[in-house]
């Protein structure tokens, strides 16, 4: 046996690589925990501490309601006939909502009102995207009084246009006068149909188009100038550039203002109650309108929670079609 060779209790040679029985029959020590690793949980809890109190906020606010009405919506609930027990009548205020002429002829109006205000929204906000995002004396002001519209209360711009559209104290009729003696006497509101659709299209575009101009714009500038200098060397015009280029680089902003937009319009209330009460009759009554019709003048919660169920299922599918149909194309 050589000399330095290490030997065991018994004398004889210890195995190599074999921790000793002491070692072996001492617990292993634990390491303290990770800095990084203790950081990251005291930040995470820290940040679920914080926003706890807005989310029970938002719970109370919200959540309930929305309960509430649900649970309306599958009961009798109506305050016009305060004896009656409110019981559960399951499918009966949904089956009420579908067979009822005057919420499919609200659905049909809230649905064209949209579709006209989308498409006619999104050109003009398109052009004045594309217009302030050019080189020109003038273009911060423009970009600042841009907003001020979208800045103005709904109210305060339904009013405005309500007055405007006045015949007697308004200044359309006064313009109209003067390409025409006819016109300038013209009842918008209260009297015609399609003459209070033009008054409440306007006013409405008038305060929601530099919101949609204004998002575009966003999404113009983060496209790279080169990509413009590389379609203009290979020989494109401007409207193949604008087609090809920036209509599918701005997918994503045009899906946001879409579905901000559409739901704006699904949901249009304010601008209808102010200028024409919903009226001549009913033609210009919404969904919405509809809703608050049932709610607050009739007081009927079972029926106006089914009309209220249905329109957010409505401006869910909208949002889902939308996300469904820009979401970024994989190879």
């Amino acid at each position: 046996m050589s000399v330095n060779q290490p030997t065991g209790a018994e004398g004889r040679p210890a195995r190599a690589g074999r921790p000793s029985l002491a070692r072996r029959l001492t617990p292993a020590r634990r390491g303290p925990a990770p800095v990084g690793h203790a950081r990251e949980t005291g930040d995470r809890r820290l940040g679920y501490l914080l926003v706890a109190p807005v989310v029970i906020l938002l719970l109370a606010i919200t959540a309930y309601p929305l309960i509430y009405n649900i649970w309306n919506a599958f009961h009798f609930e109506n305050l016009s006939y305060g004896g009656l027990p409110h019981k559960f009548v399951g499918w009966a205020n949904f089956t009420a909502m579908f067979e009822s002429p005057q919420w499919v002829a609200a659905l049909e109006r809230t649905l064209v009102f949209t579709a006209v205000t989308i498409a006619f929204d999104m050109v003009v906000g398109m052009a004045l995207a594309l217009m302030m995002h050019r080189r020109f004396r003038g273009r911060g002001f423009l970009r600042a009084s841009i907003l001020v519209p979208w800045a103005m209360p709904t109210v305060v711009s339904a009013l405005l246009w309500k007055t405007m559209f006045d015949p007697g104290a308004g200044f359309v009729d006064y313009i109209l006068g003067a390409f025409h003696p006819a016109w300038s006497s013209l009842s918008w509101l209260g009297i015609s149909v399609w003459r209070s659709w033009v008054a409440i299209f306007i006013a409405d575009s008038w305060k929601n188009i530099p919101f949609v101009a204004i998002l575009l714009l966003a999404g113009l500038q983060v496209i790279p100038n080169d990509v413009y200098e590389a379609a203009r060397i290979d020989g494109a015009s401007w409207w193949q550039s604008f087609t090809r280029v920036t209509l599918p680089l701005l997918r994503p902003a045009i899906s946001v203002a879409l579905i901000f937009r559409t739901l704006q319009a699904l949901l249009v209330f304010d601008v209808i109650y102010i200028m024409s009460g919903g009226g001549p009759g009913n033609s210009t009554e919404t969904l919405s309108y509809l809703v608050y019709n049932t709610f607050i003048i009739n007081t009927n919660f079972g029926l106006g929670g089914a009309m209220s169920i249905m329109l957010v299922v409505l401006a869910l599918a909208v949002s889902f079609i939308y996300v469904r149909a820009f979401r970024p194309q994989t190879a």
